[in-house]
């Protein structure tokens, strides 16, 4: 089963691979634990990983008023996973472009 459902790249994210360049985000399904996680970027990446940090995101509400009248939504409810490779180890996301 698929652990990862895509790699994380926003500016913060880029901000922190600029600070430590052995580090990547990734949004991974809620279920998935540290270990998974772990065996997937290796096998899909072939890299060494060191650590994984994740981090939960609740789903938040929002509303906005339209000329229908107020509309009310939920944001979707995420993980988030750091993972941190061996001194060396790469990932690049845009070769395949």
């Amino acid at each position: 089963m698929a652990f990862i459902i895509k790699p994380l790249v926003t500016e913060k994210m880029t901000k922190i691979t600029d600070k430590r360049p052995n580090r990547y985000g990734f949004i991974v399904r809620p279920e998935a634990n540290k270990l998974q996680i772990k065996n997937e970027v290796e096998s899909q990446y072939n890299v060494t990983v060191e650590d994984v940090n994740t981090m939960r995101y609740a789903g938040k509400r929002s509303s906005r008023y339209t000329k229908a009248g107020l509309v009310k939504g939920q944001k979707i409810a995420f993980k988030k996973a750091v993972v941190t490779l061996k001194e060396g180890d790469t990932i690049d996301f845009y070769s395949n472009i």
